[in-house]
């Protein structure tokens, strides 16, 4: 459990920060003959589709002040994409919200919402650091956790789940879900659910939506989903996300955010409308993906790791059975940089989170010294 901290330098509150410890394992990889082979961060690095570009050059001339609350286009355009591809019903577009990058809302999300000392925040076991850090800059208690009844007599305000996950790429199943929606409803807290890795699953069931009436039952209460274009769409350069679902926590985020200033540029916001609109370069990328993670999940078993998980996302979960640091030390000898596994909690103390979304040509080398 990790407390809450009334005062001090806001910093002294905050983790470090994870990739900084990496600085010596990438200069080790970077001094390879052939380069580096970095599968670490995983940030797309293949081109910006047309489609999305054409839509930020005819947008180009926006001298006025954007709105916090965002282009009516562009939200209609989140509310048809959900409809159109994960089965929303019942999503108005007071019930969407353009956000400059899904990290922005994660860190910011529990301030936002009124949360702070005394107050507690959970988050899966393996997660994404920004749900830490979130609890952390708000001053509350968080407790990392996949179990509902690891949290005692204490309610969280704020419980986020991820799926598909980041690192693991492990997608919750239906059943698993509504328990979570229905506990968190019966205690009043507000469950959040990280979808950025919605479209890219690989294996197994297709992930499903927390707005997915489904899983909700048909009602948006209480619940949110973040959404980010970054991966699925190589928009990470254009920090286009939204969050969606109970218009009462929209409508309360919008408040707080329009007295921030916190506003998605209005060139970025028709370029995301553009990319929601468009499922053809969504298939074309979601190919790219699937090839490249079959090279090297081949070439990881090939060198002697497991794959666990690993059904979704855009990273590959192995493990050697060992200390992450030393699987991490022993790849970055071939030139390959991967990250650790403890960057994303003590569960992940054994593995590593390898990406799949460099180049054609680097996964291919990287490959290539895996199985050498």
């Amino acid at each position: 459990m990790i407390p809450s901290q009334a005062r001090g330098p806001v910093s002294g509150r905050l983790p470090d920060f994870p990739w900084d410890k990496l600085t010596a394992h990438a200069s080790t990889a970077r001094a390879h003959p052939d380069g580096v082979c970095d599968l670490s961060v995983g940030t797309p690095v293949d081109p910006t589709p047309e489609v999305v570009q054409a839509a930020l050059r005819a947008a180009a001339d926006s001298p006025g002040y954007p709105t916090t609350i965002g282009l009516e286009a562009t939200r209609r355009a989140a509310v048809d994409w959900l409809s159109r591809r994960h089965g929303v019903t019942g999503l108005g577009l007071d019930g969407v919200l353009p956000v400059t990058g899904s990290k922005e809302l994660i860190a910011s999300m529990a301030v936002q919402l009124g949360i702070g000392a005394g107050d507690l925040v959970g988050y899966p076991a393996l997660a994404y650091p920004t749900y830490e850090v979130g609890a952390a800059l708000a001053g509350a208690d968080s407790l990392a956790t996949d179990s509902l009844t690891a949290f005692g007599p204490r309610t969280p305000r704020l419980l986020w789940i991820n799926s598909p996950a980041n690192p693991s790429g492990r997608v919750l199943p239906l059943e698993h879900l509504r328990k979570v929606v229905e506990w968190c409803r019966e205690r009043g807290t507000v469950l959040v659910s990280d979808e950025c890795y919605i479209e890219c699953a690989w294996e197994g069931d297709q992930p499903l939506s927390l707005l997915d009436p489904q899983v909700n039952g048909g009602s948006l209460d209480g619940i949110l989903a973040v959404h980010s274009l970054s991966k699925r769409s190589n928009l990470a350069g254009y920090r286009c996300a939204f969050v969606a679902g109970d218009p009462a926590l929209v409508g309360e985020l919008l408040a707080v955010r329009k007295n921030l200033g916190l506003q998605m540029p209005g060139p970025q916001q028709r370029a995301m409308a553009a990319a929601l609109d468009d499922d053809e370069h969504v298939a074309e990328q979601h190919a790219r993906y699937a090839a490249r993670r079959l090279v090297l999940k081949d070439a990881l078993r090939s060198a002697g790791l497991r794959i666990d998980h690993s059904e979704a996302s855009l990273y590959l979960w192995a493990t050697r059975d060992e200390d992450c640091w030393s699987t991490v030390a022993d790849l970055a000898g071939k030139g390959v940089l991967v990250a650790p596994g403890e960057f994303y909690g003590a569960a992940g103390r054994r593995h590593v989170r390898v990406a799949f979304t460099a180049t054609d040509e680097r996964v291919a080398a990287a490959a290539a010294r895996l199985t050498a």
